[in-house]
């Protein structure tokens, strides 16, 4: 099957959010000085890289929002990766409310929200007046039963006030969320499964994937 990459690529230097510390990438054993390690002709690269786990395209967990919710090493693969896939499309709206998913078959779904957003990527527009999901439509989503939710914008709640409730009721249903995704308008509206999957690490509720759609 062909394989999509909706990720975004993870450099030094890079703001995904605003207030928080853009990755350092560097060697911690470069070629140069890993020869003397190794016969002649023989080097390696040993890289290093120190970045909060909100950065380039990532996934949410329960334990990201609740204190005794699911970490990224608790939540299965069942949960991220194989999943059947549908593309919600609301380019030009901001707010986006629950009549968008309204008759739509959610169960069991990878469901990812289209918006466009993402074209605004490392640019200052990226953070200000972003799409985000109203609370009615975090409440629908929970009650079809999708499997995660995905956004290709800057935040899945409006970062224009303090309260999260798409965040708090998603993950409180223990629904994943991906946020930061790219490459939506290549895939289909449905026939083609999604897979985010993280690192498994222990008391950690946040952590990059490379998120990727397999159509056909």
């Amino acid at each position: 099957m062909p394989l999509i990459d909706l990720s975004h690529t993870i450099e030094a230097g890079m703001i995904t959010y605003k207030g928080l510390p853009a990755p350092l990438v560097c060697d911690h054993l470069s070629r140069e000085a890993s020869r003397a390690n190794y016969d002649a002709g023989t080097e390696f690269q040993i890289g290093r890289i120190e970045m909060v786990g909100n950065t380039g395209t990532y996934l949410d967990t329960p334990f990201h929002r609740y204190a005794d919710g699911e970490d990224l090493s608790d939540v299965g693969l069942d949960r991220v990766a194989g999943l059947p896939g549908l593309v919600v499309r609301v380019p030009d709206i901001q707010a986006i409310g629950a009549d968008r998913f309204t008759g739509l078959d959610l169960r069991g779904a990878a469901v990812l929200v289209h918006t466009g957003w993402a074209r605004h990527w490392r640019t200052d527009a990226y953070f200000e007046n972003h799409p985000f999901l109203t609370e009615a439509a975090a409440a629908l989503l929970v009650d079809a039963g999708a499997a995660l939710v995905g956004i290709d914008s800057h935040n899945i709640d409006d970062t224009r006030t303090r309260a999260r409730p798409v965040h708090t009721r998603l993950l409180g249903a223990g629904i994943p969320i991906c946020e930061h995704l790219r490459g939506l308008e290549l895939l289909p509206d449905a026939g083609f499964r999604f897979t985010a999957a993280p690192p498994k690490v222990r008391a950690f509720g946040t952590f990059p994937v490379r998120a990727f759609a397999e159509v056909g």
